[in-house]
């Protein structure tokens, strides 16, 4: 199956996710040599989520980032626009109410959600910029943002090996426990082109968002930014 292009054409993102949804938990860990484990619990703290209160997790796939929202006892929606994904997700966790949703309209009501949590996921949207603004939607006045995603290492030396490792090796290992290496070309790709922290901040902030701020993980190999929509009622994205 042709993999999807840096255009990032819904469809195709879809269907690339489809391809790669039986062993993407594997391989997602053998890829990022275990630190995905830690990406994950550093972006479930940075949430505060706690009994009573309603996550959405867009783009959740196999819905491992969601379990420990709903360990914690708050209410969950694990959701993805690939259907492949969530088929995974449903059979490995039948009690995670699991949910169709593109990231850029997204089927939920206005300020239904004290958190929104997206994690390695807005980099393969085609307009990040609208998700950003429809997360601000269904957020609550007052809730907060948590985006986890591939970003730029602070140091000059880490940023080449990690470039090189990108590029070369990533591709390679893929081939090895993947079940559709073609798709971590892109993956690659993907990251090689995303916008460092502060951009992304920049866009976080335009969409409405206020009190943005990251916290680098892994030397910058992955940031998480935090963001709360504005209190004032009638503020809108």
């Amino acid at each position: 199956m042709p993999r999807a292009s840096l255009d990032k054409q819904p469809r195709d993102v879809a269907r690339m996710f489809d391809a790669v949804a039986s062993r993407y938990d594997v391989t997602n860990d053998v890829l990022s040599l275990g630190q995905d484990r830690l990406w994950r619990r550093a972006t479930v703290e940075a949430c505060g989520a706690g009994p009573g209160q309603c996550v959405l997790d867009i783009a959740a796939g196999t819905g491992t980032s969601s379990e420990p929202f709903a360990d914690s006892g708050a209410d969950v929606v694990p959701a993805d626009f690939s259907l492949g994904m969530l088929r995974v997700g449903h059979h490995r966790r039948s009690d995670l109410g699991f949910t169709a949703a593109d990231a850029m309209r997204l089927p939920f009501a206005d300020a239904s959600f004290d958190v929104v949590t997206m994690s390695f996921g807005l980099r393969n949207v085609a307009d990040p910029d609208t998700a950003l603004r429809e997360f601000l939607r269904v957020t609550k006045p007052g809730g907060r943002l948590v985006v986890c995603e591939f970003s730029r290492p602070t140091n000059a030396a880490l940023r080449t090996v990690y470039s090189r490792y990108l590029m070369r090796s990533l591709p390679a290992v893929a081939r090895r426990v993947s079940s559709d290496p073609e798709s971590y070309v892109y993956l690659a790709e993907s990251i090689q082109e995303w916008p460092a922290q502060r951009e992304l901040a920049e866009q976080v902030a335009a969409a409405g968002w206020e009190r943005v701020q990251w916290l680098n993980l892994s030397g910058g190999i992955v940031a998480l930014h935090r963001a709360t929509r504005p209190a004032t009622p009638g503020v809108e994205g």
